[in-house]
């Protein structure tokens, strides 16, 4: 990533809880205070933030991208806040000067939740490259076997380039102990797995490779699904083949989404829904129920992932793109 520590622990929720629970330590944040944090994400970008006791400030997210937008955060800045949470869902990268600007102005860190997007880039106007991980202040990763690199069973990892964050997020997943049965902090046990480890540092040197892949099967997708009635994925405002996307999934729109996906089943297509219920409509946090978030609404209502992934052929790409394109209403 290009950063100078990266801390295995046991998954990527505890990757999240550790950062804000270290910052807590550190003084650098306090219970009560805010985070920003997309309205349109998974639950465990948010659950991470209200285990510390921190109060989550949902901002809605870009139509388009399904990233936070980036323009609507400053209006949502108060006293109180302390940071932001970025969450480069799907696999795209959300970021831009702007963001960099504000935490600056307003002295925030960026936590980025990089559990979808490991191996994604952003890139300066001037030529330079950094990777997904090593944008922010903290970076929470996920290696579920699902994800992109995925181990074979539950892992997680946290990069930084504070130092002083890092030697407590190490002490905080191991009970809280820097030294064998001396405890400076109420910690927790959330260590990255030896088997895991191992696993995954055979798998980390295919990583580019079946990255690359990906990028090829979104771009055929994105040149040929040809549907009225399907919403393709943009990349930075643009229906167009981006290198800075991972593709860790390949999602699309669609007012017809329970049509489309029965459809794609009785063809032999299987597709799933990432995400059909919004953090703020969930029991778990049902004192936002009644809150709007019209656009991640939207989104959580239309959504539907097509199937992606480095070991896909041609013709199976090409069928499914055959079948997208033969439905109809």
């Amino acid at each position: 990533m290009g950063v100078s520590n990266a801390i295995g622990v046991g998954n990527g929720l505890d990757a999240l809880r550790l950062i804000f629970k270290a910052y807590l330590e550190l003084g650098v944040m306090h219970e009560g205070d805010e985070v920003i944090v997309p309205a349109n994400t998974y639950i465990a970008s948010v659950l991470a933030i209200t285990d510390n006791h921190l109060k989550p400030i949902l901002v809605e997210p870009d139509i388009n991208t399904y990233n936070l937008d980036i323009t609507k955060i400053e209006k949502s800045i108060t006293e109180k806040t302390k940071a932001i949470m970025v969450v480069h869902l799907y696999g795209q990268v959300c970021w831009n000067r702007g963001l960099e600007r504000l935490a600056q102005e307003y002295n925030l860190k960026i936590i980025e939740d990089n559990a979808q997007a490991i191996g994604g880039e952003f890139k300066y106007k001037d030529g330079q490259i950094k990777r997904t991980g090593s944008l922010g202040d903290a970076a929470g990763f996920s290696f579920y076997p699902g994800k992109n690199l995925g181990a074979l069973g539950d892992a997680g990892a946290v990069t930084t380039n504070d130092d002083d964050l890092s030697q407590v997020i190490r002490a905080l997943g191991n009970y809280g102990s820097k030294q064998k049965y001396i405890n400076e902090f109420q910690g927790l046990n959330s260590r990255l797995d030896e088997i895991q480890a191992a696993f995954l540092n055979v798998k980390l040197k295919y990583l580019d490779k079946e990255t690359q892949r990906r990028r090829e099967v979104a771009a055929f997708y994105l040149e040929n699904i040809k549907n009225p009635e399907i919403i393709l994925p943009e990349v930075n405002g643009k229906v167009e083949k981006c290198n800075t996307h991972v593709w860790h999934l390949f999602v699309i729109r669609t007012k017809y989404r329970e049509e489309f996906k029965t459809y794609l089943a009785k063809c032999g297509v299987q597709s799933l829904i990432h995400y059909p219920i919004p953090p703020h409509k969930q029991k778990a946090y049902c004192q936002w129920n009644n809150l709007n978030f019209p656009i991640t609404e939207k989104i959580h209502n239309e959504v539907l992932s097509l199937p992606i992934g480095p070991n896909m052929i041609a013709d199976e790409v090409n069928s499914i793109i055959h079948i997208i394109n033969e439905f109809s209403v």
